[in-house]
């Protein structure tokens, strides 16, 4: 299959704002005020990503990822749409997000993903699923269909 642009639909992308200080800065990354409850984080974890490398691209099967990219780097963030039912199945979403555009990023369930430090530092990615890794006490298998040496894959990134 081959995926065209476009926006996917039930993605949500929200600008996130710097609160800055003689301190540093303070930043949101998400209000339950603001998510819808089915995104509701129930666990959050941060990632360290080396420049040029990317993670994914993979996809959830329940889990949706809310991901907050703020820096100290540049992301290049990739979405498919691979849910049949979707009035956006079939498109593909390239975006930049991190230091120069601080974003986050709500992943429903099967929109394949992945993002590629486009920086030349290390970059730090903040993820609040919604579902436990693993279930609760880690007993459950783990929901990622992971498509990173998929022969033939059509989640390629550049």
């Amino acid at each position: 299959m081959e995926y065209q642009a476009g926006t996917i639909e039930g993605v949500i992308w929200k600008s996130l704002s710097l609160y800055k200080d003689p301190r540093g800065w303070l930043c949101e990354l998400f209000r339950h005020d603001e998510l819808p409850k089915e995104f509701h984080p129930v666990m959050a974890y941060i990632s360290m990503t080396e420049p040029g490398t990317a993670r994914g691209p993979h996809e959830h099967i329940d889990q949706a990822d809310c991901f907050g990219f703020i820096g100290p780097s540049n992301f290049k963030v990739y979405l498919w749409d691979a849910r049949k039912g979707s009035a956006t199945f079939g498109k593909k979403q390239v975006e930049i997000a991190g230091v120069d555009n601080p974003r986050l990023l709500v992943v429903p369930p099967g929109v394949v993903h992945a993002y590629k430090n486009a920086g030349k530092e290390q970059g730090l990615v903040f993820n609040c699923p919604n579902r436990l890794y693993k279930g609760w006490g880690k007993k459950d298998p783990v929901d990622e269909i992971r498509h990173e040496e998929m022969e033939g894959s059509p989640f390629l990134l550049d």
